[in-house]
């Protein structure tokens, strides 16, 4: 069965922002390469101006956020639901409800609906209480005017069903493992482990970014810390400022290149990821699949994916002794290589996309039960 299906809710594929755009770029080219026709919505002054990427239909619609702030979001869903209203697509696959579900009465009817929860976005702690008030209510919204609903965590999952009695399709992001022709191109000054940390991160508080870095200011080590990630919102220049004094840290902004970053993973000498809040987190996933060795932030998102394959920590004393006491030995060797293995089986591509056909097949059929299949040629 092919299917016409449209991808509304992030800032357009190919990706230059974040989490739902890099899923977005793998579904969709996925989906097309399957047989179904796939169009994916874009902000009308996303970086790619094309009407079509690798197969993918691209619309573009108007977006006001350059505008208006958070609040052109709002305004550039409902271009985009507009629009989506009179295409007659067979499935509409949300990313995300924060700014969409607002106008859940204007899904259109005709189409069979499967929204992404996301991960809890009330608990980030960059939002006021207010506006935690109101995702919550999004929240709520999302359920009620979806028909399907996808997890990108099991605590995601366990939590739907717990608070809304709802039974949401748990498919994870992806990752391509690191591959020897990767391997093959780097150089042997590369392919040897360099003398410094990683952390890769939007600048946000709930990716505990200034704890990992005071309790790396406040060690010993000689390493050097590279933080990469867009420092220009009100965050990013507070800690660019708090830390300017420590020259073992370096901050190299965001990077969007990713055989630049794999690279990067791969030859740190440890990993942080501090995500808490949300579910199984892209950049993890990309980690793992460069062999990175990884510290974590310790929370049930993160233990789900990791499980015993990592080094873990709640504070900066935690970080401090992470930073001074880890070794590259045996044992770390195989939490790297467990790590690989997770994403060979379990976190690839082929794997996410598959799922998202047959889960997107599956909905269209309980959706048009009462109606004759439609076929396309």
């Amino acid at each position: 069965m092919k299917l016409r299906i449209a991808i509304l809710g992030t800032r357009g594929i190919p990706n230059y922002y974040g989490g739902f755009e890099h899923i977005s770029e793998y579904v969709s080219e996925g989906l097309v390469k399957r047989g179904h026709k796939v169009t994916v919505y874009n902000s009308h002054n996303h970086p790619y101006q094309n009407d079509a990427w690798n197969g993918v239909e691209i619309k573009h619609c108007y977006d006001p956020e350059y505008l208006m702030g958070a609040a052109g979001q709002f305004v550039y869903d409902l271009n985009c639901l507009m629009d989506a209203r009179k295409q007659n697509y067979d499935v509409i696959l949300l990313m995300g409800y924060t700014s969409s579900s607002v106008w859940g009465r204007l899904y259109p009817k005709q189409s069979t609906i499967i929204t992404n929860m996301d991960g809890l976005e009330w608990k980030r702690s960059k939002y006021s209480k207010p506006i935690q008030r109101f995702l919550k209510y999004a929240e709520r919204l999302a359920v009620k005017h979806s028909q399907y609903y996808i997890s990108d965590s099991s605590i995601i999952k366990t939590y739907l069903a717990d608070k809304y009695d709802i039974d949401s399709r748990y498919i994870p992001y992806g990752a391509d493992p690191f591959s020897l022709n990767e391997r093959e191109q780097m150089s042997k000054k590369q392919a040897l482990k360099e003398d410094y940390f990683l952390l890769m991160a939007r600048m946000e508080p709930e990716n505990n970014i200034e704890t990992i870095l005071q309790g790396f200011n406040s060690s010993n080590s000689r390493k050097q810390f590279v933080v990469l990630g867009n420092t220009e919102n009100r965050f990013g220049k507070f800690i660019t400022h708090k830390f300017k004094n420590d020259n073992r840290i370096k901050f190299k902004g965001a990077i969007y290149d990713t055989p630049s970053i794999r690279v990067l993973q791969n030859n740190s000498y440890l990993y942080f990821h501090g995500h808490s809040v949300g579910g199984t987190n892209p950049s993890l996933l990309e980690a793992m699949a460069s062999e990175a060795l990884i510290a974590a932030h310790n929370n049930p998102f993160n233990r789900s994916v990791l499980n015993a394959d990592a080094f873990y920590f709640s504070n900066e004393g935690d970080v401090c002794n992470l930073v001074e006491n880890v070794q590259r030995q045996n044992n770390e060797q195989a939490m790297v290589n467990n790590n690989a293995h997770k994403i060979k089986q379990h976190f690839n591509w082929d794997n996410v996309v598959n799922q998202y056909e047959e889960f997107a097949i599956e909905c269209y059929l309980k959706h048009n039960h009462d109606r004759p299949v439609k076929t396309q040629q």
